[in-house]
């Protein structure tokens, strides 16, 4: 009888490890469901209420000690010139594409393997999302909840509300958050009485508004600004209304077909 007990024992121990091994594949799953739920309902309410806060706010609060210089303005109360420069200077395919400016993509992957200068290929859509819900630091594992909220807000937010927060929330100098406070905090005025140069030296900055001033700015800002200037004239006015956004995914998928037929 004792040899029998002896020889069960190691498999009740056996079972045990089974056991817990399960539970915690099961609270795994159950955390990953919870948070997979918590993105989608954060990204629904966000469609209409304004995000308070971001991680990277936080963050900088935490690094540099700086008071938060953030108020919110609705894109209707933002000058036209801060929606044109964001266009002329981040995403000239932002009303045509789906999140991902695929062509853009290409030429960053052609110049790193050339070894020549890194060519940004974030839109938008991916800087707002990063913007709202993730932190700054580039990692793979960022990259890739990038690339899900991304999704997500071209999905469920659209275009307009997409260019809104983008606006309110990015980064644009120590503590200072959105098109209102920089207008405010540089010019004097709300965002919406920003002149064409004005919104184009605060737009010369990304992507290091931390090292880069519109009111001092170096030469190679005003470089910039100059460009921008120019390039945001010619887009004209941005419209977000479904014909114009249809017309401009057209315009978008015709270009892809032509560079994915160059490629072959």
């Amino acid at each position: 009888m004792a040899k029998g007990r002896a020889k069960d024992a190691p498999k009740k121990k056996a079972g045990k490890k089974r056991g817990f091994g399960g539970k915690l594949f099961r609270f795994i799953g159950f955390v990953i469901l919870i948070g997979f739920v918590l993105s989608i309902l954060t990204t629904v309410a966000y469609k209409w209420i304004n995000p308070p806060i971001t991680p990277l706010m936080v963050i900088r609060k935490v690094q540099l000690g700086a008071p938060i210089e953030h108020e919110w303005c609705d894109l209707e109360d933002i000058s036209p010139y801060m929606v044109q420069c964001a266009i002329a200077s981040e995403d000239n395919n932002f009303l045509g594409h789906k999140g991902f400016d695929w062509g853009a993509i290409d030429r960053a992957i052609e110049e790193r393997e050339s070894g020549r200068r890194k060519r940004g290929a974030s839109t938008i859509s991916q800087q707002t999302a990063k913007n709202v819900f993730l932190w700054p630091k580039s990692s793979w594992v960022r990259k890739g909840f990038e690339v899900y909220y991304t999704f997500l807000i071209e999905n469920i937010w659209g275009k307009e509300r997409i260019m809104e927060v983008y606006l309110n929330e990015i980064e644009m100098g120590e503590g200072i958050y959105g098109a209102q406070a920089a207008a405010q905090h540089y010019f004097n005025k709300d965002a919406k009485n920003l002149t064409r140069r004005e919104a184009a030296l605060i737009t010369a900055c990304y992507p290091q508004p931390l090292k880069k001033s519109p009111v001092h700015p170096s030469k190679r800002v005003q470089k910039r600004a100059n460009q921008l200037v120019k390039w945001s004239a010619m887009i004209g006015r941005v419209r977000f209304d479904k014909e114009t956004i249809q017309k401009a995914q057209k315009r978008y998928e015709k270009k892809e077909a032509k560079r994915k037929a160059k490629k072959k």
